[in-house]
């Protein structure tokens, strides 16, 4: 596996992602299998025809991760020492005829070790994670792209729709898509259902009480590029520490990313409006990630500090909601260990990122936590209630600090390792166990 790293450099291979459907191997079409490549790389495109106009590319994501915890949820948890094992394989296959397309990809998704119980993000054992079908018109310099079925979702930083990639089991929705392409702009109109999530097999349903629908649109600005969007979520089972009820959301979000020279940006702002159990929302966000490359210095260092603030409730006895919900969020939120969700927070996030060379990559980061409301509490990164905020005025939630290493030995195989401490703040001190949280992390990943 070790040996097809140059070959597969020098024929510019497409970047791989986590949902896979956006990657195109049609650049592999006139290019002859070269000595030393990837054993794999024939499998990415198989003309099925003389013409090539039917084509099938395959894959596959096999993960094997270890999580072992003292002191998790800070000792308030029904096993905090805890160890267990997160296995899944995600085989796909991506045919092409013409303007049409159907992408599939089952799961098989297991967890070892798990105490009390394992829940949607540990397993779902052998299941359909994507199935869609989808046609490609073209509208004279633009595509239009209408899909329908399962899949895996991202918008742009996946801060309010995302994959769920770093836990085993992704989150997928059920619905439509329609996917205009305009030059360097994009704009997506979308109508989804998350799926539920079954531990056996071919138990996966869709949700009857969540709905995602909206309209999010990308384009290149002057500076780098930008995100403008609209999101309408229900659930008809939330709960906050105010209370529980009936949810109808409105996010309105605005992001600014790029690049330039050794400077990377990505800030977004968020306004949320709506009705929560028949009462007015009100909340809001602002997300931000800044960084620089010392490409010159030793080790070419990427420094970064992330900062967020995210509104909380200001009185739960009052019928206004401040309380802000990411919707569906990634995974792994805050870094490898993420007790905590985006919900009432305010954080300060600085890391840096050394490359040792030999695809070696060393990152070391903290955070301090606070509460951006004393009114409200705290939640994890599924919207679960963990702490009530009713008793501590105090905003100190704790900091962090992680060190992870990773190796991409080639372009299929990676491992990585990681370390992480949460020391408990005077919040949780006052309102229950606080003992502090140790983690650690082994990851192996293989994919084509």
């Amino acid at each position: 596996m070790l040996l097809g790293v140059p070959a597969a450099r020098a024929q510019a291979l497409p970047e791989t992602v986590n949902w896979r459907y956006d990657e195109d191997w049609s650049g592999l079409r006139d290019r002859a299998q070269r000595p030393g490549a990837p054993w794999w790389l024939p499998a990415k495109y198989v003309p099925l025809d003389a013409a090539g106009r039917v084509t099938l590319t395959t894959g596959i994501d096999a993960r094997v991760r270890y999580e072992g915890f003292t002191g998790n949820e800070w000792g308030s948890g029904a096993a905090p020492d805890d160890g267990y094992l997160w296995l899944r394989a995600l085989p796909y296959a991506d045919l092409h005829v013409g303007s049409l397309r159907a992408f599939v990809q089952p799961i098989a998704g297991y967890a070892r070790g798990v105490r009390p119980i394992s829940g949607p993000v540990d397993r779902t054992g052998v299941d359909l994670l994507q199935g869609f079908a989808d046609l490609r018109l073209s509208l004279g310099s633009a595509t239009l792209t209408v899909r329908g079925g399962r899949e895996l979702v991202a918008l742009g930083s996946e801060r309010l729709v995302g994959a769920r990639w770093g836990p085993n089991i992704p989150q997928a929705f059920d619905g439509l898509r329609a996917i205009l392409d305009a030059g360097a702009t994009r704009v997506q109109l979308l109508r989804l259902r998350p799926v539920q999530i079954g531990p056996g097999d071919f138990d996966d349903r869709t949700s009857t009480t969540k709905r995602l629908s909206g309209a999010y649109a990308t384009t290149r600005l002057p500076i780098g590029s930008g995100d403008l969007y609209y999101l309408d979520a229900i659930n008809r089972a939330a709960h906050f520490d105010q209370g529980s009820g009936r949810e109808h959301r409105q996010s309105f979000g605005l992001r600014l990313f790029g690049a330039a020279g050794g400077l990377r940006w990505n800030w977004e702002a968020m306004v949320q409006r709506g009705r929560f159990a028949g009462a007015p929302i009100r909340a809001w966000s602002v997300a931000s990630e800044t960084g620089y490359r010392f490409a010159h210095a030793p080790l070419t260092p990427l420094v970064r500090l992330r900062a967020n603030v995210v509104s909380g409730d200001r009185d739960p006895a009052d019928r206004v909601l401040q309380t802000f919900d990411p919707l569906y969020p990634k995974g792994k939120y805050f870094g490898e260990l993420s007790p905590l969700g985006p919900y009432n927070i305010v954080n300060l996030h600085p890391g840096v990122t050394f490359t040792l060379g030999h695809g070696v990559d060393l990152g070391l980061a903290a955070v301090r936590y606070w509460r951006e409301s004393r009114g409200d509490g705290l939640y994890g990164v599924p919207g679960n209630l963990i702490r009530s905020g009713k008793g501590s005025r105090s905003r100190d939630i704790g900091e962090q600090a992680e060190v992870l290493i990773e190796w991409q030995a080639n372009r299929a195989l990676s491992f990585s390792a990681s370390a992480s401490l949460f020391r408990a703040g005077r919040f949780l001190r006052e309102t229950g166990p606080a003992r502090p949280i140790h983690m650690a992390a082994f990851e192996t990943a293989y994919r084509f």
